[in-house]
């Protein structure tokens, strides 16, 4: 079933923000919270430093009728530039591959497109952009969250 998330971007607070909504909202994290020293190593870069390694890659975490919050640390060292109002993106996650083609495509028209829609190691088909009004967007569809 198509859904609708909020996904937050944080400066090294992933971890300490989501465990006070944890708290606040009394609900438990789906999966486990991966870490950027998850991540398989990407041709061409150099390795990840160690300070970044234990940096939450993505959490996910109910909150309430059905509503996902999921977060993430973006590291400056990582081409991240958070200000606010870069910190917050919608994310949609449509019933197919071609409603999450046609989506990106739409949206993004007369945007910024930030990365492509594509094939991901968690094994979603994924993608994000800012839109023609400056908000920020995720389309992502597949098996993960």
């Amino acid at each position: 079933m198509a859904s609708v998330c909020t996904y937050l971007n944080f400066t090294d607070q992933t971890e300490a923000a989501f465990s006070f909504y944890k708290s606040v909202f009394g609900t438990e994290y789906i999966g486990n919270i991966s870490r950027f020293g998850d991540m398989p190593p990407m041709e061409g870069q150099p390795p990840l430093p160690d300070a970044v390694k234990n940096l939450v890659l993505n959490v996910v975490l109910p909150i309430a009728g059905g509503h996902l919050l999921l977060g993430t640390d973006a590291p400056e060292g990582m081409g991240f530039n958070l200000i606010q109002g870069t910190n917050v993106h919608i994310m949609v996650r449509p019933d197919s591959r071609e409603d999450a083609d046609a989506l990106f495509a739409r949206l993004s028209e007369g945007g910024s497109v930030d990365m492509p829609i594509q094939d991901m190691f968690w094994g979603d088909y994924f993608g994000s952009f800012s839109d023609k009004f400056g908000i920020k967007w995720m389309i992502s569809f597949g098996p993960g969250v």
